[in-house]
């Protein structure tokens, strides 16, 4: 049955978000650039104790931050039964937490902005009649969600959802066997700050730099990158840029990238940069920016910033980026985890500075590239659907 709250009027709705932690990974990023694009409704934000700093430290002061409850560690779902009997144990006291705080009994919408945050803010929406939903940013499978992590979202958390927004089309499908019939359902790519680059050729002179951003994760698929760069351009100048930081506990991962650089012995031309701030500034120094992640990507806002920027693309073929490269005319597609095909791709825009030109044209024109402002008021409208009980218009 749907919960029924009040009926705020305009202006005046209140949303509460939850997150699990504050670490700079993809879904607290994308949170932080749709608060900080002045939303319509009034937000306020409920973190464990540890959660205030990090990525929640960039929110703007209009933006309240509440901790509360007990600290939620990563690695839960990769843990042995000891490990996951204490983090059901610290699901259940942080959804205590939640149900008991202002913020939540005040809320006319709940929102949940990752997995974890999704069992523990259901466990609390149990007993209350405020509408909840879960804001989906990884596909509904446990080699994404580890085991422990696609038990509690499929068993507990989507069940009781009022409402689901997905960050692609390939995400919400992979959720509508545990929705409820009446759940709201909408399509919404995550904030990306996107900044629509200027026309090939802008960019500073030098050798050819390839380019991939996104969190150092074994997944993410840097070494796969890596390996084929060494492959495709053994002995020249071009240059391999891998942006982003080691975040839930993947420092040594970078390690091994750089151990790995030496024994191809390309080491003098990799550049890992770690987290970047000024992320078009440093796009707009690419030539081609690589997706290579070893497993289905729910959606890759990096494809969406590379596309923005107007840099030639390269994605592998599965999951959310193919909802958004279309092979040959905006981008280039490959077999995912071959990394044959992937040098075959480099090695082949990296000839041919025509067809760099013509891609990185038409990835500024793809249709559909959302700025903040519009991912936001696209989540008024979702919220507002949720309150009324019907489905948004264009966005599921």
């Amino acid at each position: 049955m749907r919960r029924r709250g009040r009926r705020p009027g305009a202006g005046s709705l209140r949303v509460l978000h939850l997150d699990h932690t504050s670490a700079p990974g993809g879904a607290e990023l994308a949170l932080v650039r749709m608060l900080s694009a002045r939303p319509s409704w009034q937000p306020i934000l409920l973190v464990p104790p540890s959660g205030r700093e990090g990525a929640y430290g960039r929110l703007p002061a209009t933006v309240p931050v509440r901790a509360g409850g007990v600290t939620q560690p990563s690695g839960v779902s990769a843990g042995g039964a000891r490990t996951i009997v204490g983090g059901g144990l610290r699901l259940a006291l942080q959804a205590a937490a939640t149900r008991f705080d202002p913020a939540f009994r005040t809320a006319d919408v709940v929102d949940a902005n990752t997995a974890r945050s999704a069992a523990y803010g259901a466990l609390a929406a149990v007993t209350s009649r405020v509408p909840f939903v879960i804001h989906l940013r990884d596909l509904v499978r446990a080699d994404a969600l580890g085991r422990f992590g696609f038990e509690t979202m499929a068993r507990l958390a989507l069940p009781r959802a009022d409402g689901v927004v997905a960050n692609s089309r390939a995400t919400l499908e992979s959720a509508r066997p545990f929705l409820r019939a009446d759940a709201i359902t909408a399509v919404i790519p995550s904030a990306s700050g996107l900044t629509f680059g200027a026309p090939p050729g802008g960019r500073e002179p030098g050798p050819l730099r390839i380019g991939m951003l996104a969190r150092i994760d074994p997944w993410k698929g840097q070494m796969l990158l890596l390996e084929a760069f060494a492959e495709a351009f053994p002995g020249g100048d071009e240059r391999l840029v891998l942006a982003g930081s080691a975040p839930f506990g993947h420092a040594q991962f970078m390690d091994d990238l750089r151990i790995r650089a030496a024994e191809l012995r390309v080491e003098e031309r990799v550049d890992l940069l770690g987290h970047v701030e000024d992320v078009p500034a440093v796009l707009g120094q690419w030539d081609i920016a690589v997706q290579a992640s070893l497993r289905p990507e729910p959606l890759g806002q990096n494809v969406l910033q590379y596309l923005a920027a107007g840099v030639a693309t390269i994605v592998a073929d599965e999951g959310g980026p193919t909802e958004w490269v279309e092979d040959e005319r905006n981008g280039i597609r490959v077999t995912p985890r071959d990394p044959d095909a992937l040098t075959v791709a480099l090695q082949r825009l990296g000839g041919d500075a025509a067809l760099r030109t013509k891609l990185a044209l038409a990835a500024r024109a793809t249709p559909g590239l959302l700025t903040d402002d519009e991912v936001m008021r696209a989540h008024a409208e979702f919220y507002r659907a949720v309150l009324d009980g019907r489905q948004p218009q264009g966005t599921s």
